[in-house]
């Protein structure tokens, strides 16, 4: 699909295309699980294209209450801004041709990006990148699965650990022209119990950077209590359980000063992996 973008995804013009814009449906991406549906969004003289998920597609999941997925999404969208980091694409919650649902900037990918993930035959894997884990490969064959030694993707494995996300995958990763990474799909977000589920475990026990430390710092001092802005955005996306759970999770990062490590109660790694 392709999607020449007239906006800056980074802009305040974004957020505005997104939630006063006219919705057109494109099509539909057939490898999502729910629906998702490539749309264009036109507002004021500006358009882009941009990305549908109405409630009304989301399939129930046992451990998430129905008809949640759109506002975590959105709730996703808010904690990355507040770090600084910028890592999720301008997201909002709006009615659409099919009912409420979360619409997001579609990002175009730069295929002269290097590679993020790999499989590789060796035990160590090698300069610039993470050890995730043994992956079967097929035929009784197994293969290091690694992951770049990228600062982008530490920033994200510290955002979904904040988060909560229990379905980080390859193809969440979506490296843009200019340098930019963005990440998406994060319905699976949120859960007061832990679920942390990703690729990204290169840097399992290991210190924070200062930066991280920085970035948590401010999200800490915008969520504040109750009456801030950012609390009071989240609250009419998730639960109060589940807004007190990430101000708890903050304060356990910052007071651990590491990367989190698998709990062993929750698969560590999601499948399929991409």
């Amino acid at each position: 699909m392709s999607a020449p973008e007239r906006i800056s995804p980074r802009s305040v013009t974004a957020l505005d295309l997104l939630t006063k814009g006219e919705l057109t449906v494109r099509g539909r991406v057939r490898e999502a699980s729910n629906a998702v549906l490539f749309c264009s969004v036109a507002f004021d003289g500006d358009e882009a294209h941009c990305v549908y998920k109405p409630v009304a597609g989301e399939r129930p999941l046992w451990d998430f209450p129905d008809g949640t997925l759109a506002q975590r999404e959105v709730a996703a969208y808010e904690i990355s801004e507040s770090t600084g980091w910028g890592l999720v694409p301008p997201t909002v919650l709006r009615d659409g041709p099919y009912g409420e649902g979360m619409v997001q900037l579609w990002i175009e990918t730069d295929p002269a990006a290097g590679e993020l993930l790999a499989l590789v035959d060796t035990e160590e894997p090698g300069d610039g990148w993470k050890p995730v884990g043994l992956a079967d490969v097929g035929e009784g064959r197994t293969a290091l699965l690694v992951h770049a030694d990228d600062p982008r993707l530490r920033r994200l494995a510290v955002l979904d650990a904040v988060i909560n996300n229990g379905d980080r995958k390859g193809g969440h990763l979506l490296p843009s022209p200019g340098g930019r990474l963005y990440a998406i799909d994060h319905g699976v977000t949120f859960n007061v119990e832990d679920k942390l589920r990703t690729l990204l475990w290169g840097w399992a026990g290991e210190p924070l950077t200062a930066e991280a430390k920085g970035a948590l710092g401010a999200l800490a001092d915008a969520l504040g209590d109750d009456r801030s802005d950012l609390s009071d955005r989240l609250a009419r996306l998730l639960t109060a359980a589940e807004v007190a759970a990430i101000r708890a999770r903050v304060a356990d990062l910052l007071a651990g000063g590491r990367h989190p490590e698998p709990s062993g109660n929750w698969p560590a790694i999601p499948w399929p992996p991409v």
